[in-house]
């Protein structure tokens, strides 16, 4: 029951990891250039909406880490 649970859990974390890497900026722009703030985030640095995407981004990484750790225990 408990390996069904982290299984989906570990699922939805990675397509959410997904979406949110294809957020972030990259060479074209990502988050900043999708609303129409190109240039101007470019010059002046990283914007709030970037910031908390990079947070956001980093819960995902480590909730996916410790779920995966958990079902590697788990299955051993």
């Amino acid at each position: 029951m408990l390996t069904d649970i982290l299984v989906v859990v570990d699922t939805f974390v990675a397509l959410g990891l997904v979406v949110l890497v294809l957020l972030h900026s990259g060479r074209g722009g990502g988050l900043s250039d999708m609303f129409g703030a190109s240039t101007g985030s470019a010059a002046a640095g990283s914007t709030v909406a970037e910031r908390n995407l990079d947070r956001i981004t980093v819960v995902f990484v480590l909730v996916f880490a410790f779920v995966t750790v958990a079902l590697s225990l788990r299955w051993s």
